[in-house]
C-alpha cells in the first residue's frame, strides 16, 4: 500500500475525511463479507448434520432392512465344560443331543535322555558329530507322505530342529531335560508322523538311537527281533487321533475338535456322556437391536429439531476485523456462537428432511393381513405436551428400564419377540426400508446437490463463489474511490503550497 503524506498545508485530517467519504463503499463490502461468512458457517453446520444423517442411513438403518439380521439365535449346552456350541440363523429352535466320544489329538514323540561321551551338557548349539553322528538320512512319514531328512556331521541340534520343522513336524530340544520333544503341527490322524526304519536298516536306526528318537518298532525293524530286553530304553510315541462326536444319534469324525453340522458350530472340549443342546430365539439380541436403532434415530431427530427450533440471533451479524478489535476474545467467541447455534433455524431443507423421516416412522405396515405400527409394539412418542424440549419426535419403548418416560409400562416389544419374532422382523424391516428409501431419494445427485447430500451443497458453493467475486468488485471500487479522493486532496495541497509560496514572495517584495 502506498504511503500518503497529506494535510501538511491545509492542516486537514485527510485520511479521516477520505475514509468517511468512502464509507458507503466499505459498508457494501462488509455487507457481502458478512453474508459470505454466514454462508460458510451454514455450510459447516450442514456438513456436520449431513454426516449424522448419512451415518444413520448407511449403517444402522441399512442393516435393519435385512430380515437375516433378525434371525438371531441363542444356543446352550447342558455341560459347557465338555463342549461349546453356537448356532447360525438357519437352525430351527428346539433340543438336540450331543455326545463326545473322543477328542482330536496331535501325534507326540518324547525322546530318551541323551548323554555325551565327554560328560558335557548338550545344548541347541551342540554339533551332531559330538553325539557320534557322522551323517546319513532319516525317513519321516507325515500323514501319507514319506519325506527325507538329510543329516550331516556339521549340523547342530538347532539345525536338526529346523530341518524337522520344514517337513511338517514341530521339534524342540529341551536342554533342561536333555531330550527331544516332537509333535505333529496339527491334530488328527491325517497329520500323524513316524520315523520309518526299513527292515535291516541299521544305519538309520543308529542315528535315531543316538538322537534318542528310536522307538521299539524302529528297533524291531532294524534288527528283525520280535522282542526287546527289559533294560532297553526307547522313545515314546503317542499316535495322533481324530475327534469323534455323536449328534442326534449320528456319528461324526474329524481331524480337529471343531465341527460345523447343519448350522451348528460345535467345539468339543472333553469326553462326555450324552448332553443336550438347546436353540432358541435370541430375544435380548433382537430387542437390543431395535433399542439401539431407536436410540440413534432419537439422537438424530432431536439434533435436527433443536437446530430447527434454535433461539433467534436477530441483530447479530458476523464481525469485521475492526469490530473484533474492540471486543475481547471471549466476547467475540460468544457473539459468533450465538449466530452459529441458530444458523439452521427455520431452515426449509431441514424441516423437509425431518418431516420425511418422522412421517415414515409413523406409518403402518401389513404383516400377514394385519396392520402394525410402532405403537403395536409398545413404542410411542411422549406426546407434544409431555415431551422434553426438542424431543417431540423421540420414541420410547414401554418397560425400558433406561427410559424414565416409559419404564413403568407393560413390556409389549419383548413379548412380541418371544411369541412372534417373524412378525417383529417383517414390520421393522418394512419400517427401516421406508425411512431408508425416503432418505435415499433425497440424497440423489441433482444440479443443486451432490450424491449422498440432503442439502443443496452445490448451490451453496455457487453462492459462496459469487460472494467472492462481489467482494472483490467492491474492494476494487473502494480502492479506486480512495485513490480518487487522495488525488483530489493532493492537488489541493499542491495548490495551497503554491499559494503560500506566492504570498511569501509578495510579502517579501512589499517589505513585509
Amino acid at each position: 500500500m502506498a504511503i500518503r503524506i497529506s494535510g501538511l498545508n491545509s492542516g486537514l485530517d485527510t485520511d479521516s475525511i477520505v475514509q468517511e467519504l468512502v464509507s458507503a463503499y466499505r459498508t457494501k463490502q462488509d455487507k457481502y463479507t458478512k453474508a459470505q461468512t454466514k454462508l460458510s458457517w451454514k455450510q459447516d453446520a450442514w456438513k456436520e448434520m449431513n454426516t449424522k444423517i448419512y451415518d444413520f442411513y448407511s449403517k444402522t438403518l441399512s442393516n435393519l432392512r435385512r430380515v437375516g439380521n433378525f434371525n438371531k439365535k441363542t444356543t446352550t449346552v447342558s455341560d459347557s465344560t465338555k463342549a461349546t456350541v453356537s448356532a447360525s440363523s438357519s437352525v430351527v429352535n428346539g433340543t438336540q443331543t450331543l455326545k463326545v466320544n473322543r477328542l482330536a489329538k496331535a501325534g507326540y514323540l518324547t525322546g530318551t535322555k541323551l548323554t555325551r561321551a565327554d560328560g558335557e551338557k548338550i545344548t541347541r548349539d551342540t554339533a551332531l558329530s559330538d553325539l557320534g553322528i557322522a551323517g546319513g538320512s532319516l525317513k519321516l512319514k507325515v500323514g501319507n507322505e514319506t519325506k527325507t531328512v538329510n543329516i550331516t556331521s556339521g549340523m547342530t541340534v538347532k539345525d536338526l530342529n529346523d530341518a524337522l520343522k520344514e517337513q511338517g513336524v514341530s521339534a524342540n530340544f529341551d536342554a533342561e531335560q536333555q531330550r527331544f520333544f516332537l509333535n505333529s503341527s496339527e491334530t488328527g490322524e491325517g497329520h500323524d508322523f513316524n520315523f520309518v526304519v526299513e527292515n535291516g536298516d541299521q544305519a538309520s536306526y543308529n542315528i535315531l538311537s543316538k538322537l534318542g528318537l528310536a522307538t521299539e518298532e524302529n528297533y524291531k525293524a532294524a534288527t528283525g527281533s520280535t522282542s526287546v530286553d527289559s533294560d532297553m530304553n526307547f522313545a515314546v510315541k503317542e499316535k495322533a487321533q481324530n475327534a469323534q462326536i455323536v449328534l442326534n444319534g449320528a456319528v461324526f469324525e474329524g481331524e480337529s475338535n471343531k465341527f460345523s453340522i447343519n448350522g451348528l458350530n460345535i467345539t468339543a472340549t472333553g469326553v462326555s456322556e450324552e448332553m443336550t443342546i438347546t436353540t432358541a430365539t435370541d430375544v435380548d439380541g433382537i430387542y437390543n437391536m431395535v433399542k439401539d436403532f431407536l436410540k440413534e434415530y432419537n439422537e438424530l431427530v432431536n439434533a435436527m429439531e433443536a437446530a430447527y427450533n434454535a433461539p433467534t440471533s436477530k441483530g447479530y451479524e458476523p464481525l469485521t476485523d475492526d469490530e473484533k478489535e474492540q471486543m475481547s476474545d471471549k466476547e467475540v467467541e460468544k457473539w459468533e456462537a450465538k449466530i452459529k447455534d441458530s444458523i439452521l433455524r427455520r431452515d426449509d431443507t431441514l424441516r423437509s428432511v425431518l418431516s420425511g423421516m418422522t412421517s415414515n416412522m409413523s406409518k403402518s405396515f401389513e404383516v400377514n393381513g394385519k396392520n402394525y405400527s410402532l405403537a403395536s409394539f409398545g413404542i410411542k412418542t411422549a406426546g407434544y405436551f409431555n415431551a422434553a424440549e426438542n424431543e417431540s419426535y423421540a420414541y420410547h419403548i414401554d418397560n425400558d428400564p433406561d427410559d424414565s418416560v416409559s419404564s413403568a409400562n407393560e413390556d409389549k416389544l419383548r413379548k412380541m419377540i418371544e411369541e412372534d419374532p417373524d412378525t417383529v422382523a417383517s414390520f421393522f424391516t418394512q419400517l427401516a426400508t421406508s425411512v431408508y428409501d425416503n432418505l435415499h431419494e433425497r440424497m440423489g445427485s441433482t444440479t443443486l446437490s451432490s450424491a449422498y447430500k440432503v442439502y443443496n451443497d452445490k448451490q451453496m458453493k455457487t453462492e459462496y463463489d459469487e460472494y467472492t467475486k462481489t467482494i472483490k468488485k467492491w474492494e476494487d471500487k473502494l480502492k479506486d474511490m480512495e485513490d480518487y479522493y487522495y488525488k483530489k486532496f493532493s492537488a489541493m495541497e499542491v495548490a495551497l503550497s503554491k499559494l503560500q509560496s506566492q504570498t511569501n514572495s509578495l510579502s517579501s517584495l512589499l517589505g513585509g
